[in-house]
């Protein structure tokens, strides 16, 4: 054979099969079982209020405000896994045309930002969360766990900020100036 694969199509819409050996999961940290934890809690709250209101036409008061405590939690802590996986959106264009010196400038200063903005916002939630009183509507549970997951995640994504900042000035270059360098955790 010449390399082609003769029971595939040749119209281009072949999809190859992926297999056990192709999946990578040797990046799994703690924080991405947790997500994983939460997002299928979240799931069942909503199948369970789906199920509830439109096959036992009688809704479930609680599930509502929970789905959206858990998504709140999903959407902080799936947070962290950008920033340490450093996949958030970012505007790459200019650095294409910049000088090598004015990039890294500019980078520094996005890594800085962003290790200052997710500081700034651990601090807030954290003073957010100690002056809340209230409790959830439905549940008798302090709304101050809310506030508390949001913390823990803005504090891991200030942790990771940190790392990939100190990793980025290391090496001279980050993503934005070198997009080709590949991703930077180890």
């Amino acid at each position: 054979m010449n390399g082609i694969d003769e029971d595939r199509p040749t119209d281009g819409l072949y999809l190859e099969e992926e297999t056990d050996a192709d999946v990578d999961l040797s990046d799994i940290r703690p924080e991405d079982i947790v997500n994983l934890l939460v997002f299928w809690a979240l799931a069942g709250v909503v199948f369970l209020q789906f199920f509830s209101r439109y096959v036992m036409n009688d809704s479930i008061g609680w599930t509502e405000e929970i789905a959206r405590y858990l998504l709140i939690g999903v959407g902080f802590l799936g947070s962290v896994i950008a920033v340490r996986k450093n996949t958030h959106i970012a505007v790459q264009f200019f650095y294409r045309y910049l000088s090598a010196n004015i990039g890294r400038a500019l980078s520094t200063i996005v890594d800085l930002g962003n290790v200052m903005f997710y500081g700034m916002a651990t601090w807030i939630c954290v003073k957010l969360a100690l002056r809340t009183r209230q409790y959830m509507a439905v549940v008798d549970l302090p709304k101050s766990i809310v506030y508390w997951v949001v913390c823990a995640g803005f504090a891991m994504m200030t942790a990771y900020a940190i790392h990939i900042a100190i990793k980025h000035w290391r090496q001279g270059y980050s993503d934005l100036t070198q997009p080709s360098a590949g991703k930077i955790m180890d």
